[in-house]
This record gives structure tokens, C-alpha cells and sequence, in this order.
């Protein structure tokens, strides 16, 4: 799903936001309420998770705004307000569904899910394919030319990103939050990481990780590949 984060707080932000990304969705995310609609007219999001108290105007009031310019895709309220007015009011502007503060990431994702089945909206695609590549999202494994590439964690994590970007320029501090979170090892660690899996991408054909110089890195299959 593509999702739109509304949410003022930075630390609250940074954290859903990476956890968004590890359940693959994309995601992008703004800081003041004035910026929800100026995004959603352009940026074609299947969901809105709303911060009820933004600065520059308030969760409720963008919610019918959104509404009201024919938003029909799901909003999702998250806010510390919890009574039953607040709550009442909150579904009455048009929100599908109210998620109160604090919350567990398990309940986020359950939320997002039946948003989701509502809309009938696809979470992900179970297989992502780069030239004879094919790598399967729920059971994490690779194939070429149907024989099974073994991939650690964190080379399966930098791979499915570069596939759902293939042809984009995915910039490194992107890959390394989304791979390492703030726990990143080194500097290092994300060109050792693209050595890794390029090592083991080498008999196939037609594939190549480009290291765009002071970006990131992007995920190329020869044209011969893409039109057999």
C-alpha cells in the first residue's frame, strides 16, 4: 500500500515510518496538517494514517476537507484523544477507523490490514521478479532459473527493496534505515551488504546494482531481459 503519515511528533514519526517500510509498504511522511492535502492531491495514497492534533490545522477538520475534495481511499485517525466524543467526532469527519495514543505496532498493522480488505486494496505483491530473478515476499526466498539463491536477512531486506525501486535511484540513507534502523554498524556497512548480494547475483544475466555516486544505488535489468 502506498500510505501517507500525518503525524507532528518526530521521534513518533521516524518510528512508524521505519515500520511501515519493514512491512513494505511506501510510505512518505509529513509534519503539519496544512500539508495533507497539498500531498494527497498529488501523491495517489491508498491510505492516510492522521494525527488528530497537527500544527496548522487539526486531524478532524482535514479529514472532511479530504472528504469533502472526494478522497474516497481509507483515513486512519491516531491521536491521544480518547473519549467517546472525541471519538464520535473523529468517525463522523470521515475517518474509517481510530487507533488511540499509545498503541502497539501489531494493532497499527491490523488496522492498516482491515482498512485494506475494505477498500480491497493489495497489501503487497507475494512475488517480486528482476529479469529471471524471482524473489517471494512471504517465505523470503530466491530463485534463478527456478534453483534457490540462499540470502541472509539483511540480504533479503536490501534486495526486495531495490526490486519494488528496480530502475530507481534508492538513496543510501533510505536503505540503511530501513535495513539497520538506527542501529547501523558502520558506514561501511550498506556498500559490504550490496558486495554481498552482487557476489551472489553474478551468473545472473542482465542484472546489475548501480552505485550511483553519492545517492545510492539502483537496481538495472538489461532491456534483452525485460522484452524476450
Amino acid at each position: 500500500m502506498k500510505i501517507l503519515l500525518a503525524e507532528d511528533d518526530e521521534k513518533l514519526g521516524k518510528l512508524i515510518l521505519h515500520m511501515l517500510h519493514k512491512e513494505c509498504h511506501t510510505a512518505d511522511w509529513v509534519r503539519r496538517g496544512d500539508e495533507v492535502e497539498s500531498s494527497v492531491a498529488i501523491g495517489d495514497y491508498d491510505l492516510v494514517i492522521l494525527d488528530w492534533m497537527l500544527p496548522g490545522k487539526s486531524g478532524d477538520l482535514i479529514c472532511k476537507e479530504l472528504r469533502r475534495k472526494g478522497y474516497r481511499k481509507g483515513i486512519l485517525m491516531l491521536t491521544a484523544k480518547g473519549t467517546l466524543e472525541d471519538r464520535v467526532t473523529g468517525l463522523d469527519a470521515g475517518a474509517d477507523d481510530y487507533l488511540m495514543k499509545p498503541f502497539e505496532f501489531a494493532e497499527l498493522f491490523a488496522r492498516i490490514r482491515s482498512i485494506a480488505r475494505r477498500f480491497q486494496m493489495p497489501l503487497s505483491e507475494n512475488v517480486l521478479t528482476a529479469g529471471s530473478l524471482e524473489l517471494n515476499t512471504i517465505d523470503h526466498t530466491l530463485k534463478h532459473a527456478g534453483k534457490e539463491i540462499p540470502l541472509t536477512t539483511k540480504e533479503y531486506q536490501l534486495l526486495e527493496i531495490l526490486m519494488r525501486n528496480r530502475g530507481k535511484t534508492v538513496p543510501r540513507d533510505l536503505l540503511t534505515e530501513q535495513i539497520w534502523g538506527w542501529d547501523c554498524p558502520s558506514r561501511n556497512a550498506l556498500d559490504a551488504l550490496v558486495k554481498l548480494v552482487r557476489k551472489k547475483l553474478k551468473d545472473v544475466p542482465g542484472l546489475c546494482i548501480q552505485n550511483i555516486r553519492g545517492v545510492g544505488y539502483r537496481l538495472e535489468v538489461s532491456d534483452v531481459l525485460q522484452n524476450p
